[in-house]
């Protein structure tokens, strides 16, 4: 279906490349600030596309991005021709992020959000010593490991895969819950859970064996618990070309070498 929109306001990385497009565009279809647009098109490379959607969360604005960076997964092919018409007959993707909540040793707490993934990642030359427990129940009294992490679907092609995790389809109501160099129980692997559930991470021995807490670009040093759940009250929402779908890209990453 196409969509109708009368604003676009270009914004882009700090590359050359993307500062380059961006004047182009601008210059040629017109753009407003940010919050004036109905359409943002975000310029450069996945890290800068994480950045937007996090900027743009629950504000109603819809995300086209176009590849001015490396990977470019979560982007669109760069072309100047025809974008209006592109971002028209775009498909459209809402889902919500992930909410980490962490307790550091005095008590205090600090929540972020996550639409890849929020892992934990020992702090030293020790591993990490963690409990795991879903929904209120222990799943694992004690894995032994270099990190912890759960990942969306979004985010299941990126840090997940490379930790040998499974891939999600985007339409998957799961999280993946993937170690990062388990040692013990050595057969352990990681699981596939429920998007519903509210999963709890216990550091033990956090003295001798510190962790850090990390949503997407948010860190968090030296926690001792940290409660993970998806933010139902929170939406991103992003444009995709309808041959080139976040589910095809997702479905293809399974068959790629």
């Amino acid at each position: 279906m196409s969509r109708s929109f009368r604003s676009l306001s270009f914004i882009a990385s700090n590359s050359d490349e993307a500062q380059a497009s961006r004047a182009e565009l601008a210059a040629r279809y017109g753009s407003v600030e940010p919050a004036e647009a109905d359409v943002i098109v975000a310029l450069g490379g996945d890290g800068f596309m994480l950045q937007t959607l996090h900027d743009t969360m629950n504000s109603g604005k819809l995300v086209y991005g176009m590849n001015r960076g490396s990977v470019g997964f979560l982007m669109n092919d760069y072309s100047t021709e025809s974008l209006r018409e592109r971002i028209a007959a775009a498909v459209e993707n809402d889902f919500h992020p992930l909410k980490m909540t962490t307790t550091n040793a005095d008590g205090t707490q600090s929540v972020a959000l996550a639409i890849n993934e929020v892992s934990l990642l020992r702090q030293s030359y020790q591993a990490a010593k963690l409990r795991v427990v879903i929904d209120g129940k222990v799943r694992l009294d004690e894995l032994i490991c270099d990190g912890l992490m759960v990942a969306t679907p979004v985010g299941s092609t990126a840090y997940n895969l490379s930790a040998h995790g499974p891939i999600l389809p985007l339409e998957a109501p799961l999280l993946a819950l993937t170690p990062v160099s388990p040692f013990r129980p050595r057969r352990w692997r990681g699981a596939l859970l429920p998007n519903k559930v509210s999963v709890e991470i216990i550091v033990l021995e956090p003295e001798k064996r510190p962790v850090n807490a990390v949503a997407d670009h948010t860190e968090v040093k030296s926690v001792i618990r940290v409660q993970i759940a998806q933010s139902e009250d929170t939406t991103a929402r992003i444009l995709s070309d309808p041959d080139r779908s976040w589910s095809d890209r997702i479905l293809a990453e399974q068959f790629s070498d």
